[in-house]
């Protein structure tokens, strides 16, 4: 075989390579959800309700739940309970697929990561924190977002998953 030959075939099998580990390395933490750093797969959701609000609910019952939105539509409904809470609850056919609520400020009453992730989350430096898990067997996700510096913005989202 010519060195030329050698070397395309040794190019090629290194890319698939890197491609493959890249790949993996990408989808790990949305494809297997954990808690905290066991390794054991992440069962029931800790987070199940927000203001008695859950995911697969009629339109209907999430306005009695929460009261007249803000901005009312067919396909996404913005409540406003505070200067520092509000939250968007999404529709898919009239039942809801994802609630996301936002937080403004240290005083907000955000919940901590591990109310709604059931695991601390370790924060940047700055005191930004992310993280997603993945309830396969309940059918969506919730992620813990919060914004570094003063005044974070917390946000925390329940989603089906498609």
């Amino acid at each position: 075989m010519p060195p030329t030959s050698t070397w395309i075939v040794s190019f090629q099998c290194t890319l698939a390579v890197v491609i493959l580990a890249l790949g993996v390395s990408a989808s790990e933490p949305l494809t297997s959800a954990q808690e905290g750093g066991s390794g054991k797969k992440a069962e029931k959701p800790v987070y199940i309700e927000y203001k008695g609000v859950r995911i697969g609910m009629d339109t209907t019952e999430v306005r009695t739940k929460l009261g007249d939105p803000a901005d009312k539509g067919d396909v996404q409904d913005f409540f406003v309970f505070s200067e520092k809470e509000s939250a968007q609850v999404y529709y898919t056919r009239g039942k809801v697929m994802a609630v996301s609520v936002n937080y403004v400020g240290d005083n907000s009453g955000a919940p901590l990561p591990k109310a709604v992730l059931g695991t601390d989350v370790e924060p940047k430096a700055d005191g930004a924190m992310h993280k997603m898990v993945r309830y396969p067997a309940a059918g969506y996700w919730v992620s813990y977002n919060r914004t570094g510096g003063e005044d974070p913005l917390v946000t925390v989202t329940m989603q089906k998953i498609q």
